[in-house]
């Protein structure tokens, strides 16, 4: 697969850092803790964790709903090989595909899952592909299915100082629009009803928002 995409942090070299980074400067036990409860994954569900990363969210899916059947995608091979290690030493069952987030529907099928979940994903994405990635969860989605995301929104005050770090890494043209709040709109446009930003946390690196949306 070719490497069309923004490494964890930015940059490959920087891919081991991610764990203890995005811990140290996200307040990630609190924001992954509400999309834990957010998401509430059920016995049966199929739920696709879109950017799943080293796969901390799908382990906490599946450690929370172990009949679940979870899906991690991803383009970056090296941090599938790491999610992959870190699943089987949690004992959990996780399917790791490499792909981008415009193959979802494509890769796991239309109508085929209850939820899909993106953790900090949307606010590294170029907008054609923030737009392509949406369009494709909606594919991916069940009538009725959900969408959750957590990730860098709309910044306002300090919160828009310290999301230059943010922007220093994964590049300003990329992340801006999430500065600026354009989620909620790409969610709407791509076919999402009742968009929702259900959460809305400071950090060190700026504020993390929590939205949910529906396929009709």
């Amino acid at each position: 697969m070719t490497a069309n995409f923004t490494p964890a942090l930015g940059h490959t070299a920087l891919s081991g850092l991610y764990d203890p980074a995005i811990a140290l400067l996200t307040r990630e036990p609190l924001w992954r803790s509400r999309l834990l409860e957010q998401v509430a994954p059920s016995p049966g569900e199929t739920i696709i964790d879109l950017g799943c990363g080293t796969g901390s969210f799908a382990i906490a899916m599946a450690n929370r709903a172990p009949d679940a059947r979870i899906f991690g995608l991803d383009p970056d091979g090296d941090i599938l090989r790491r999610a992959e290690t870190k699943t089987a030493a949690a004992g959990q069952a996780v399917r790791f595909i490499q792909g981008f987030s415009r193959d979802v529907a494509a890769l796991l099928g239309e109508d085929a899952a209850d939820k899909v979940v993106s953790s900090l994903v949307f606010h590294q994405l170029p907008m054609a592909e923030k737009r392509a990635g949406l369009a494709a969860s909606l594919r991916a989605l069940k009538p009725g299915g959900t969408l959750h995301v957590a990730d860098y929104g709309r910044q306002s005050g300090a919160m828009r100082v310290l999301f230059r770090l943010v922007q220093s890494l994964d590049g300003y043209e990329n992340t801006q629009p999430n500065a600026d709040g354009v989620l909620p709109t790409l969610m709407a446009e791509a076919g999402f009803t009742q968009v929702q930003v259900l959460d809305v946390i400071p950090t060190a690196t700026g504020s993390i928002s929590l939205y949910r949306a529906v396929r009709r």
